[in-house]
């Protein structure tokens, strides 16, 4: 019996080091990975309205509401699971009002993506600084993003290939620079 359970007590502890072990090793690689998640960027009346003409949206699906019980009718009034979609094209005719509406708020500077091998890398490029939008790798291409108050550096790697993205605005406003190597 006092064999046994020394034997249990030595595998709780050789789990609990591995357990703890890994944690602390993912813990450390994501962290050094998290980067601002990306805005939403305006759409302009010209341009909703060019895409709602080019693609019909699909019809509305709803989700049926489940039974109370195995002969019962369905409630006359459905809940619905989902507010209603909203359409992203302005209305041809907009209603009379007395006040003026208010324009949708400008970006902060122009928003500019970059494609490479490894991946693709978006910027929100202003006058004195300039912010990542996304980052998002090709297919079989890792990606590491480093911040600093002057530059940021996007780097995409396979094996021994490496394509750097880098944007930096110390010296001036930002330029962005596409490195293979």
């Amino acid at each position: 019996m006092r064999r046994g359970l020394v034997h249990v007590l030595a595998w709780l502890l050789a789990t609990g080091a591995a357990v703890a072990l890994s944690w602390w090793g993912v813990h450390t690689v994501m962290a050094g990975t998290a980067y601002d998640p990306p805005r939403a960027v305006p759409i302009t009346a010209a341009e909703a309205a060019a895409h709602a003409s080019a693609a019909p949206s699909p019809p509305a699906t709803r989700r049926p509401s489940p039974r109370t019980g195995a002969g019962s009718p369905r409630p006359a009034t459905p809940t619905p699971s989902r507010p209603p979609a909203r359409t992203a094209a302005p209305s041809p005719t907009p209603p009379p009002s007395s006040s003026p509406t208010p324009s949708a708020p400008a970006p902060a500077g122009d928003v500019k993506p970059y494609d490479t091998p490894g991946g693709r890398a978006v910027f929100d490029v202003g006058p004195v600084s300039a912010t990542l939008v996304s980052a998002t790798p090709g297919t079989g291409w890792s990606m590491q993003v480093w911040k600093t108050e002057t530059w940021i550096r996007v780097e995409f790697s396979r094996s021994t290939d490496r394509v750097t993205v880098f944007c930096d605005w110390h010296d001036g406003p930002p330029h962005v620079d596409v490195q293979t190597y």
